[in-house]
């Protein structure tokens, strides 16, 4: 079981957040297999609460089992 990236957060991670500077995106999605160095796990309370910074977009990816990261 891998935790959340956040800070004093203990929960499960479920998801992973990653970053394309190059195209002001960013990108969220189903837990990678691996962790990245850089990329953020997040639980699920989190991956909801994500937005992306001013002037980025974010992607969300649906989950293996249907279930999506809305706002």
């Amino acid at each position: 079981m891998r935790r959340c990236s956040r800070t004093a957060c203990t929960a499960e991670a479920v998801a992973t957040l990653t970053f394309d500077y190059a195209d002001s995106m960013a990108v969220l999605g189903p837990l990678a297999l691996v962790r990245e160095p850089h990329s953020y796990d997040l639980c699920a309370r989190h991956a909801e609460r994500t937005s992306a910074p001013r002037g980025w977009q974010i992607v969300r990816h649906v989950g293996l089992g249907g279930v999506g990261f809305t706002a």
